[in-house]
């Protein structure tokens, strides 16, 4: 409307933009507030994560998703029968435009212990690796080895890290396609100096929750000039196709990722988890025994399932809840 008018016309009622309740929308705010928080501490609980007297190292990039895990971790704290700490780390590469008093602002405002290590990754990995290539691998490895050790400076028991559950379904989907292996980023695993215990406690949280909540939440978000930057990765692309997925076979991504927590290598090739020489007839009943010729009765189900319109075509397992 021409802001030269003094009264401002009234639109036709067919016209009207209609306005969102915002008492909804609170109610929205808090109900995935709750839904991230029960998530996280499912998978706390599920891996066993955190133990009374851990100090938490929370790597804090200035992303949505370490903003999130962190603040859930802090509404985890408050309520926790298990006492422990949390210390925010953020590593200062030394990208040119990066704003240093973000962060540290923040986290004051906050009352979040937090240090901040600086080193000049940054020119480092523009040195090494040639203009369009992917940085991601030098990056990662570099400010690894600077928060392992800082981890150690600070008495640190347990790394927090911020990815979420696309990424581990993005990782074992990348893994499968170009490294010829069954694997993915682990809720919970030991360092590979062998001297830490790395943790991802948004396991079980879906990103586009994530990036809800940081709208909800306000973060001061900080972008990044290196990976973030890169629009062609391959983890973008495998990111791509699962959403595809997502929105042309719903369900299908919730199954693959149950199956991630279902794995039976005694059904698989790896002849390091079977030893296939020892395998003899036992003359009793096995339950995880060859079926042969037989259909799998799950896989039967699933199919008859979605031949009635009970489940949409592409969720190939029923999901079982977990």
């Amino acid at each position: 409307m021409d802001e030269t008018l003094t009264l401002p016309l009234a639109p036709a009622a067919d016209s009207a933009v209609p306005t969102r309740d915002p008492r909804k929308a609170e109610f929205e705010r808090n109900k995935l507030a709750k839904r991230l928080h029960r998530q996280v501490g499912e998978a706390i609980a599920d891996f066993a994560m955190i133990e009374p007297g851990d100090r938490v190292m929370v790597c804090l990039s200035g992303g949505k998703d370490s903003y999130g895990l962190l603040d859930i971790l802090l509404g985890l704290q408050r309520r926790s029968p298990v006492p422990f700490e949390l210390v925010a780390v953020n590593l200062d590469q030394k990208q040119p435009g990066f704003p240093a008093d973000v962060l540290p602002r923040y986290l004051t405002a906050r009352g979040v212990r937090f240090h901040i290590a600086e080193q000049d990754t940054y020119s480092v990995v523009k040195r090494l690796i040639p203009e369009g290539a992917t940085m991601c691998s030098l990056c990662s490895r570099l400010r690894r080895g600077v928060l392992y050790r800082v981890a150690g400076e600070l008495g640190a028991t347990k790394i927090a890290l911020g990815h979420h559950r696309d990424d581990l379904m993005a990782t074992f989907f990348l893994n499968l396609f170009f490294g010829g292996k069954l694997k993915t980023m682990p809720p919970k695993l030991v360092s590979d100096d062998g001297k830490h215990v790395v943790i991802r406690p948004l396991a079980y949280v879906r990103e586009h929750d994530l990036a809800r909540f940081a709208a909800d939440r306000g973060f001061p978000i900080i972008p990044c000039t290196l990976c973030g930057s890169q629009e062609n990765l391959q983890r973008k692309q495998v990111g791509l196709m699962l959403r595809e997925w997502e929105k042309k076979f719903p369900g299908r991504i919730e199954s693959i990722f149950n199956a991630l927590g279902k794995v039976e290598p005694t059904h698989l090739l790896d002849r390091t988890l079977q030893d296939f020489a020892a395998v003899r007839a036992t003359g009793r009943p096995e339950p995880a025994g060859d079926i042969a010729f037989d259909v799998d009765p799950i896989l039967e189900a699933a199919a008859d399932a979605v031949a009635s319109g009970i489940l949409p075509a592409g969720n190939s397992i029923p999901i079982a809840p977990r």
